[in-house]
């Protein structure tokens, strides 16, 4: 290899590599932001029937033998 192809090959693999650390950081910086998520669902929308055995979901279970 020449001296100049060598330059590039390093250069381009410290780009990356800087790319990945920068990645990184900016991913901590993200995640030391997040909050638990909370339900908006009322005390009735929790009991509420929520499954129900729809026609295409019958098939679903006929075609799979449930």
């Amino acid at each position: 290899m020449s001296n100049e192809t060598e330059k590039k090959a390093v250069n381009r693999r410290s780009f990356f590599r800087g790319l990945g650390g920068a990645a990184a950081v900016a991913g901590a910086a993200v995640a030391g932001q997040v909050t638990p998520a909370e339900a908006n669902e009322s005390q009735a929308d929790r009991r509420k029937t929520r499954y129900r055995e729809t026609d295409h979901v019958k098939t679903f279970y006929r075609t799979n033998r449930y």
